[in-house]
């Protein structure tokens, strides 16, 4: 199999560097024989072709591998896109329609939280919605009238709406099987309700999974309040976005949640850290690995569950043990968690633990 690995902007390269030295490590216990291949984005890409994402490389990521490893990208500071920059992260995910963003948020006793015994999966549909840069088939969803005036297009269609509906049940009926939709039809009548309606239709398929639905707003309040409740979370883009974020914060700290891109009828999967470039710590060696290396490990899980390669599981499980395992270690934490520990040095005992 296959693998090619971007490490992008700002902490980028130095996360991927210890992520790929723990997924090495599995390779090589497990025999996967995967093999990785390098490909350039970000500001590197850009001061050498132009682009922050070229085409070619979305075409190769397509075609010729099984995964995608993607570094942290700076692009609130790219160029606009006519002159090169081009969001990766977004163009992976409409590049190879990758539509379902998987991102896990669970409470670890060991490492101080705000919502005890939370352990839950939000499913974000990645493709569409508020985001003006993959609802257009040509240009963006926003637009000016008039220098005083901003508009911007939410798209919702009933394909996707149904696909990571669907996807949420299967991945419940694997858990507690309990699904919660998040919406907010009561104002967004046309697009949430559309959403709702998708859900519901999905839901009659599945008579074991209790099924129930939450506006956002009222929803974002009880995470906070009883997050230990909830199992599976389906929302649209912009909700699914927001919730992650702060799920992840509640249970210790964004720099601990794993994240993948996936679709279920291609077969394509791409692990991408939840937090951003960290500009602020680059080339410091301070950052913390730990959400690339759990997205890695995602990743190898989801493709083995694919494809019917037990290896695979097998390997991501142990990667995942072997983060909690460093982690439940104050000695060996990360100075985002407290500790001293360089990004390296994490990477090595993570590479280390997986090894015992």
């Amino acid at each position: 199999m296959r693998i090619m690995y971007l490490p992008c902007d700002g902490i980028g390269p130095e996360i991927m560097a210890e992520t790929l030295k723990v997924v090495q490590a599995a390779n090589e216990k497990f025999e996967l024989g995967l093999t990785f291949e390098e490909a350039e984005s970000g500001f590197t890409s850009l001061k050498k072709y132009g682009t922050t994402l070229r085409q070619d490389v979305l075409d190769r990521a397509r075609s010729e591998f099984d995964g995608v490893i993607l570094g942290t990208q700076s692009h609130m500071d790219y160029p606009p896109v006519a002159e090169g920059g081009r969001n990766v992260s977004a163009g992976f995910r409409i590049g190879l329609d990758l539509y379902a963003n998987v991102r896990p948020a669970r409470s670890r006793d060991y490492i101080p939280n705000k919502a005890p015994g939370m352990d839950l999966v939000i499913m974000r549909e990645a493709t569409e919605g508020f985001y003006p840069d993959r609802n257009m088939y040509k240009g963006v969803g926003e637009m000016m009238p008039d220098p005083d005036m901003a508009l911007s297009v939410r798209k919702i269609t009933r394909a996707s709406c149904m696909r990571i509906c669907r996807e949420a049940f299967k991945l419940a009926m694997q858990r507690n099987k309990k699904v919660v939709a998040i919406h907010k039809a009561n104002s967004f009548l046309m697009t949430d309700g559309l959403f709702l309606e998708c859900f519901r239709e999905v839901a009659k398929d599945f008579p074991e999974v209790e099924a129930d639905d939450k506006i956002v707003d009222a929803f974002a309040a009880l995470l906070v309040r009883q997050p230990q409740i909830y199992d599976v979370v389906v929302a649209t883009n912009f909700y699914g976005d927001i919730l992650s974020d702060l799920a992840s914060e509640l249970s210790g700290s964004l720099g601990l949640a794993g994240s993948i891109n996936a679709n279920a009828e291609t077969g394509l999967c791409c692990a991408q850290a939840q937090h951003g470039s960290a500009p602020d710590i680059q080339g410091q060696n301070v950052a913390n690995p730990t959400s690339l290396i759990l997205s890695a490990a995602m990743m190898l899980v989801w493709l083995g569950e694919q494809r019917g390669v037990q290896t695979l599981m097998d390997a991501g499980n142990a990667i995942m043990t072997a983060v909690d395992a460093v982690i439940d270690d104050p000695a060996k934490r990360t100075r985002d968690l407290g500790g001293s520990v360089n990004t390296d040095t994490f990477g090595t005992y993570v590479a280390e633990a997986l090894n015992a």
